[in-house]
């Protein structure tokens, strides 16, 4: 697969933007930047969430009434949450794992298909093989497994561990973590699948926003 110059740079971009976001989220842990900074970077998950969630609302007195409180929190919590960073961090680091793993484990739960094989069948255009379905199955089992162990150990190592132990695990080790994770699923997905029922990651990629255009289910 060829890649542009420009694929290159916005990947280099991301590279660079995530192992920033580490370094400061590290330094914010330790008390060594700026408590502001660091709040901004702890609660910009949160945000990012709440501000999508106001995008796709089609309601404006509830969208205005929904920033109105959040700003509202933010300025009367601020003091508060600038003495309390490493939580905030902890709590980023924990909710993120948590809310990823349910979202793969949810869809093994009942009748319905893994997350996985929605995702392939949007690549395949709604067909794909009994190989292909028990792969994606298994595959989702096992990200579902690796989300739901990183909450776990950065809980014990908040609780257990000393504090700069629990953030080298949890900020500059959660990139490389899943780094490892995607290239031990590839390889398995090479000895899993044949060529021809291997995607590539653009049409991963697209099949993932695909599925995210859509309303899910009632019962995944």
């Amino acid at each position: 697969m060829t890649v542009s110059p420009a694929q290159l740079l916005r990947g280099l971009a991301v590279v660079i933007f995530l192992v920033l976001w580490a370094l400061l989220a590290h330094f914010g842990t330790a008390g060594e930047s700026s408590a502001d900074l660091s709040v901004l970077l702890a609660l910009a998950p949160i945000l990012a969430a709440l501000g999508l969630l106001l995008w796709r609302n089609t309601h404006p007195l509830l969208t205005g009434s929904a920033i109105l409180a959040a700003l509202g929190g933010l300025t009367w919590w601020w003091p508060t949450l600038r003495q309390n960073i490493p939580l905030l961090f902890f709590i980023q680091h924990l909710g993120a794992n948590l809310a990823l793993g349910t979202l793969f484990g949810r869809s093994l739960l009942g009748g319905g298909e893994a997350l996985i094989t929605q995702l392939a069948k949007a690549v395949h255009h709604g067909e794909i093989s009994e190989r292909k379905r028990i792969y994606t199955r298994k595959a989702t089992l096992a990200w579902t497994l690796f989300f739901l162990s990183n909450a776990l150990i950065s809980a014990i190592l908040w609780f257990f561990a000393p504090q700069p132990v629990w953030s080298v695990f949890a900020n500059l080790l959660s990139m490389p973590l899943l780094a490892a994770m995607f290239v031990a699923e590839h390889i398995w997905r090479v000895y899993a699948l044949p060529p021809e029922e291997r995607p590539s990651i653009a049409q991963v990629a697209r099949a993932y926003r695909m599925h995210g255009k859509q309303t899910p289910p009632a019962n995944p």
